[in-house]
């Protein structure tokens, strides 16, 4: 295995990426005609249920942001297959996600299908390039899975008194915090800047692209 500058999964940038993910689903909700950018087992129940009902026009706006979540994680992880030298591999994504969004603020009301469809791609990106904070598997992009985990790891807590448990669902439970305090800001945001609320989340991922020159360890991809 090659040794290469890795990123540290740090809290702080953990942070920075869960309340970037509660906005661009508060944005995608609230501003996008009622599509997650991230719940996207809320989108595959929508599309199941306007499928069923014949809303093939309706479905399809659930359908394409989940086919392109799932193209953002395969994109995230060719890239991470490059070993790229330039730049760190994660460096490339957030950067990438953060054009990504600029792109989408441009985006009027009438092309809120791609202006989705590329919001989820983004956030496709983010869920396959950040999955561990402080050795954690943690989701920045979406919260039943840190709820499962912070829930299990206080569980753990209660029944061996293990405080190392406590300080990972402390964890868990403050990154869901985020993704909300990112959705609250991200109400407020759109209600004065409406489709160009999203630049707000490329000003985050600027901060964490360049916070990871500094923020780094030596260790092994």
């Amino acid at each position: 295995m090659k040794q290469k500058k890795q990123m540290s999964e740090s809290i702080r940038l953990g942070v920075l990426l869960a309340v970037s993910g509660g906005f661009m689903d508060a944005y995608s909700y609230i501003e996008r005609e009622h599509v997650f950018a991230n719940a996207q087992t809320g989108n595959m129940l929508l599309f199941g249920v306007n499928l069923s009902e014949g809303n093939f026009a309706a479905a399809a706006r659930y359908f394409f942001p989940v086919f392109a979540f799932a193209l953002g994680i395969a994109l995230a992880e060719l890239v991470h297959m490059k070993e790229p030298e330039l730049l760190h591999w994660r460096q490339i994504i957030v950067l990438a996600e953060a054009l990504i969004l600029v792109a989408v603020s441009f985006f009027p009301q009438s092309m809120n299908m791609p202006a989705n469809a590329l919001t989820s791609f983004a956030c496709g990106i983010q869920v396959e390039g950040f999955r561990k904070i402080r050795g954690n598997g943690i989701a920045t992009t979406m919260c039943i899975g840190n709820l499962r985990s912070g829930t299990q790891k206080f569980c753990d807590f209660l029944h061996r008194r293990d405080y190392e448990a406590l300080k990972s669902a402390a964890l868990y439970y403050g990154i869901i915090i985020c993704f909300v305090i990112g959705a609250v800001l991200g109400n407020f945001v759109i209600r004065l800047l409406h489709e160009k609320a999203i630049l707000c989340c490329s000003v985050i991922l600027i901060f964490v692209f360049l916070l990871m020159f500094i923020d780094y360890e030596h260790d092994r991809l």
